[in-house]
């Protein structure tokens, strides 16, 4: 994989975890690599389409171990195996 495939690589993935800094090193280096900004900006979007799909699923599991904590009468506490979702 070249140089200007990780930067691209890695400008998503910097916006897909909300890594600011990660994001600002990352848009330097594609810029010094002659990266253009339409490049850029599909690396962006891809990035916030992983965000989207994560927050989805985020939500959906949420849901799940709120309903399992709400019919089991307690909460969920990976330490206390007595209290445990699952």
């Amino acid at each position: 994989m070249d140089e200007r495939m990780k930067e691209l690589i890695a400008i998503g993935v910097s916006v897909g975890v909300h890594c600011q800094p990660c994001l600002d090193f990352h848009l330097g280096k594609a810029r010094d690599l002659g990266i253009g900004e339409d490049e850029i900006k599909e690396a962006v979007e891809v990035g916030h389409m992983v965000e989207k799909g994560a927050l989805n699923a985020m939500r959906k599991h949420v849901s799940l171990v709120l309903n399992k904590v709400q019919t089991q009468g307690g909460a969920c506490c990976p330490g206390d195996k007595s209290r445990c979702c699952s």
